[in-house]
């Protein structure tokens, strides 16, 4: 089991290692980009299908299993196959992850980019700044809505998240809170179409 999360660790993430490679290749083409972004997320949507039928398996019977219990790397992957599920799933596993995290068998971390992300996708404004979206427009990062910006680095703080300034580098994205509150009644807006399209699809 452990060797088998340890693959599933592995494999979710090299084909998301490959988004800025197409990004920056494409980026003097949108169409083209568009086009290679769409099959691209279509294998990562298959790949995450088939992580989250053995995760959701491994979490069924054993309940979350600790960095003690399976090694750092397949704990990790527990998480992350969770990350990239659907809202449903990560709204029945939140609860089980929340008591994992109380009890030390899951980062206090891993729970803040999980908790950002739930509430992204159901429309809520997130805590900790985690969650970005690529803007197929401006081929630029935009930070999905968040409550309070002017405390984002106190509440990172608080659970062992580094600078926000520092987590935004490696996308290219320069932390400027005055200019974000100014953005961010057109960041919700954009945020409420993006969730009623997604709401039409399902």
């Amino acid at each position: 089991m452990i060797g088998q999360l340890d693959s599933i660790g592995r494999l979710d993430q090299v084909y998301r290692g490959q988004l800025n490679d197409i990004r920056n290749h494409f980026a003097d083409d949108s169409l083209k980009l568009k086009d290679t972004l769409r099959k691209h997320f279509e294998l990562i949507n298959k790949v995450d299908s088939l992580n989250l039928i053995t995760v959701s398996a491994i979490i069924d019977q054993y309940g979350w299993l600790s960095t003690d219990e399976i090694g750092e790397a397949a704990n990790s992957a527990l998480f992350m196959v969770i990350q990239h599920a659907d809202l449903k799933t990560q709204e029945k596993y939140l609860p089980i992850m929340r008591i994992a995290a109380k009890n030390k068998k899951l980062k206090a971390t891993s729970l803040a980019l999980l908790e950002d992300r739930i509430a992204m996708f159901q429309g809520r404004k997130q805590i900790y700044g985690s969650q970005v979206a690529w803007n197929m427009q401006t081929n630029k990062y935009t930070i999905m809505p968040m409550i309070d910006p002017d405390h984002v680095d106190a509440r990172r703080a608080d659970i062992g998240l580094g600078s926000y300034t520092t987590y935004l580098i490696d996308m290219g994205i320069a932390w400027d809170v005055e200019q974000y509150k100014k953005d961010l009644p057109q960041i919700e807006e954009s945020h409420k179409k993006m969730m009623s399209g997604n709401k039409a699809k399902n």
